[in-house]
């Protein structure tokens, strides 16, 4: 199903602020407002035009960003998730074991030794690859014992 040009330009408004102001809380009613529409609407049609929810994509920017700064900063990780929009670090830890697969200090482990090896492959493809898959919701995710 095609969606009307003119639809699509408004949820690409609210999909562009969350990408400038991810750490930001954007509750559907939020997007809503930003795109003009009601929050039902905005919600199915989000979904229809970019392939997951509202919420995912959100969740998506704040990892990206997280595993950004934990590779290219040496931030503390509570820093880190309070920067990217986390309320506690449980929760920021949690859910980005629950994402990616491993720990945030994982993460900034292994990227650091990585760091120090040859890289065959380029950036852009290894990003890539480890790019948060959230086709199916966290909590599912975790009921069904599966990571990363």
């Amino acid at each position: 199903m095609a969606l009307d040009p003119e639809l699509l330009r408004r949820l690409l408004r609210a999909k562009d602020r969350m990408d400038a102001a991810s750490h930001e809380e954007w509750p559907v009613r939020r997007l809503a407002r930003v795109s003009g529409v009601s929050p039902a609407h905005f919600a199915r049609s989000f979904k229809d035009a970019f392939g997951v929810p509202p919420h995912r994509y959100l969740l998506t920017r704040r990892i990206e960003r997280a595993s950004a700064l934990l590779r290219e900063t040496d931030h503390p990780i509570t820093d880190i998730a309070f920067e990217t929009g986390w309320n506690s670090l449980g929760t920021f830890g949690r859910t980005f074991r629950d994402v990616t697969g491993e720990s945030p200090s994982e993460l900034r482990a292994r990227e650091r030794t990585a760091a120090h090896a040859p890289a065959p492959v380029p950036a852009c493809i290894l990003r890539a690859a480890h790019r948060p898959d959230l086709r199916i919701a966290v909590s599912e995710k975790r009921r069904r014992g599966e990571t990363g």
